[in-house]
């Protein structure tokens, strides 16, 4: 036992740097036009922004399917894949191809797909989002052995699967056949029936993986946020799938006993709370106390184990796309925790919060010896987002029509959400490319992430300028949405090709379209607030500093006088 907390702990400290998002579902009976949300935001730092279309395939008898390395498992890369195997989003003669861990059996034919850090939605309307949790035993991968991690797994359940159950076994299969690496992580699956969470992490001495799932209730919400969220496992709850020997393999190494009653996964694999104190917990208590307001949720709990938030709850009004999408830019606005607010937000209330070496990234809060020398308050809306999605699987519509991605390329507060139809026959070019090391004009992610990082100058002006803007592009993008639906509706009942095709160029020329929107936005904030000044609707006004900061750093000891003063700070 010894050696094997020893094996545990280093497992846990090998980590470096990891993802860190925010993922939501909501049931068909929770939301305005019964489609199935299926959200999450990619907290990834400066890793690979891209959101590539992969295309159906088929594939020869006594093909092998490669199983590739995920960065998004241990972080370092700003690349995620290189190669043919995926389509020719990913073949870039100037980087070396990525190496396969393993192979698996490959079938004949492979759904078409939207990729991104993680699967994201399939022709079929099958939809992905994630989250990364601590884990008490956290391996780095090894060929040919411990071949897949999260992000791999969702690639292969959106090319094989149209529902949710059949990706939770086949993903689960995998698991246990072909070996599991990397963090504990949580991924939501859902289709235009039913949505289930499934949770994953590794175990020592042995490759195969454990796995829980838990389906969704129709009329609830869940959210989780870095954080395992399935608690109790009773064997007789239809609405759980789980490891087949789950129980078996807990006990075996000491995380669980049968006198100890129900298995409780969150305890049993993890420590509890990613990072710091509320890091998780706050972002979950957010979205439930936002959308739930009748229900008082606290801000304020016993520890991260705590049973304080459901599993998912019933909100007070169902919700919409455009609700969810609010939700993923919240700052804590309004409340005892408000990002924009007090000295820390400086001058112009700035929610942006920079990590530092004095911040500890990982492991977990209850690691040994853990120290942590302060921490900010962890929103749900971060600088470090790489994308933002909200997916909705829509059962009353043809596949290819009602499926949407609807995608904000960096941080979601400061950003704009696009359509993209699942039925598409490609994504826009300007969303396909670039390099968060590599400053271009021709990528729609560097258009988002300068006026995000220019928007700090002065936040409490020019947030205001997005907001705008934002607001104008995204309703004109809810107005046209029924419009396109039945013009595309129209074509498919004669011929689904067509339809595509249409879908297909709308979505570019509307994306294209928003992204010179954005550039212009972004020249606008450079002009208007130059050198400090408000330039509109007159130049050179002098707004200077709100009295509150002035009194605070001092303004007022500054040099009025010819005689000496003493300053002692």
């Amino acid at each position: 036992m010894k050696r094997l907390m020893v094996l545990v702990l280093l497992a846990m400290f090998s980590i470096n740097s990891v993802s860190a998002c925010t993922t939501m579902i909501v049931g068909k009976g929770a939301t305005v036009d019964g489609s199935i949300i299926v959200a999450h935001s990619d907290d990834d730092e400066l890793m690979d922004q891209r959101i590539v279309y992969v295309p159906a395939m088929d594939h020869a008898p006594g093909s092998k399917r490669p199983v590739y390395y995920d960065p998004d498992a241990f972080g370092g890369k700003n690349v995620r894949y290189v190669g043919s195997s995926r389509g020719p989003g990913y073949v870039d003669p100037s980087r070396p191809a990525s190496k396969p861990l393993g192979y698996i059996p490959q079938i004949s034919h492979t759904y078409a797909y939207f990729d991104g850090n993680y699967g994201i939605i399939n022709e079929h309307q099958l939809a992905f989002g994630e989250c990364t949790n601590g884990a008490k035993f956290q391996p780095k991968q090894e060929p040919g052995k411990r071949i897949f991690y999260s992000a791999e797994l969702s690639r292969v359940a959106l090319e094989r699967c149209a529902t949710a159950r059949q990706a939770i076994k086949l993903m689960g299969q995998l698991m246990e056949d072909y070996g599991y690496y990397g963090t504990g992580e949580t991924l939501l699956v859902g289709d235009t029936m039913e949505a289930w969470v499934l949770e994953m992490c590794a175990v020592p001495n042995r490759k195969a993986g454990l796995w829980v799932a838990k389906r969704v209730p129709d009329d609830q919400v869940f959210a989780a946020a870095n954080e395992f969220r399935i608690r109790e496992i009773d064997p007789n709850d239809p609405n759980l799938m789980y490891t087949k020997d789950l129980f078996k393999v807990c006990e075996g190494l000491g995380w669980w006993r049968p006198a100890e009653g129900k298995l409780d996964w969150l305890k049993t694999v993890s420590l509890g709370e990613y990072n710091h104190p509320y890091y998780s917990l706050r972002r979950v208590w957010r979205i439930f106390s936002r959308i739930k307001p009748s229900a008082n949720f606290s801000p304020w709990v016993e520890n991260g184990l705590t049973n304080a938030y459901p599993f998912s709850i019933k909100p007070d009004k169902k919700l919409s796309a455009r609700d969810v999408m609010d939700l993923y830019r919240d700052h804590y606005e309004g409340t005892e925790f408000d990002m924009t607010k007090g000295m820390a937000a400086g001058p112009f209330g700035s929610p942006e919060r920079y990590f530092g070496p004095y911040d500890g990234k990982s492991p977990d809060v209850a690691s040994p010896g853990r120290k942590m020398e302060g921490a900010w308050e962890r929103p749900i809306s971060v600088h470090y987002a790489g994308y933002t999605f909200v997916n909705q699987a829509r059962g009353w519509l043809p596949d290819p029509i009602g499926g949407i991605c609807w995608f904000a390329p960096d941080k979601a507060a400061t950003s704009c959400f696009v359509p993209f139809y699942a039925g598409a026959t490609d994504l826009p070019s300007v969303y396909q490319t670039g390099d968060t090391d590599k400053f271009d004009r021709q990528t729609a992610w560097w258009a988002f992430n300068f006026v995000s990082n220019w928007a700090n100058l002065k936040y409490s002006y020019m947030i205001k300028d997005i907001v705008a803007k934002q607001q104008q592009l995204e309703a004109v993008e809810f107005t046209n949405l029924p419009k396109v639906d039945q013009q595309a509706l129209a074509l498919y009942k004669n011929d689904p090709k067509a339809a595509k095709q249409y879908l297909t160029k709308y979505l570019t020329d509307n994306a294209n379209k928003v992204v010179k929107e954005w550039w212009a936005l972004g020249d606008y904030l450079i002009a208007k607030y130059d050198d400090g000044y408000v330039n509109k609707p007159k130049m050179a006004e002098d707004v200077g500093y709100p009295n509150w900061w002035l009194d605070q750093v001092g303004y007022a000891d500054g040099p009025t006088t010819y005689k000496e003063t003493k300053n002692d700070n």
